[in-house]
């Protein structure tokens, strides 16, 4: 009775995993045309903050730990060694959490509205040039004609 219950909570466990994994459809790939307004150097953040770094400090401290004694001492030195490298491996990342150089490029586009996209740093992009918009939202990039 009790395998079957966790089989099934199992089970739904990893539908769910697996539902917030798909992917999403992708964009219309509508490419708007425009004119360069204003560039202004910016900063974007990078995305080591999602938490990679005290995931893998955890499991390696866990795995070091399983090394260590037999029986209970076994279970504590997992346990600490899990804690130990969550938090180092947080830390480990933190550190190496630098922002990228980016810039904010205002674009008038041919029908008159203004569209605003940070971006990684794309050499040869001047004022007054005329771009590409391609994508929509946070994936969207100004690239030149």
């Amino acid at each position: 009775m009790t395998t079957k219950f966790f089989s099934r909570i199992a089970a739904l466990a990893m539908a769910l995993v697996l539902a917030a994994c798909a992917t999403t459809p992708p964009e219309d790939p509508t490419i708007r045309q425009g004119t360069i307004e204003q560039i202004r150097p910016a900063q974007i953040q990078s995305n080591v903050g999602t938490g990679v770094g005290a995931v893998l400090g955890g499991l390696t401290g866990l795995g070091i730990g399983s090394l260590i004694g037999g029986g209970t001492g076994r279970d504590v030195a997992m346990v600490v060694g899990a804690i130990g490298g969550t938090i180092g491996g947080a830390e480990v990342a933190r550190r190496y959490d630098r922002p990228l150089e980016g810039q904010e490029i205002f674009v008038r586009t041919n029908s008159g509205v203004l569209v605003q996209v940070t971006q990684p740093v794309t050499p040869g992009l001047r004022v007054g040039q005329k771009v590409f918009i391609q994508g929509k939202g946070e994936s969207a990039r100004i690239v030149p004609q």
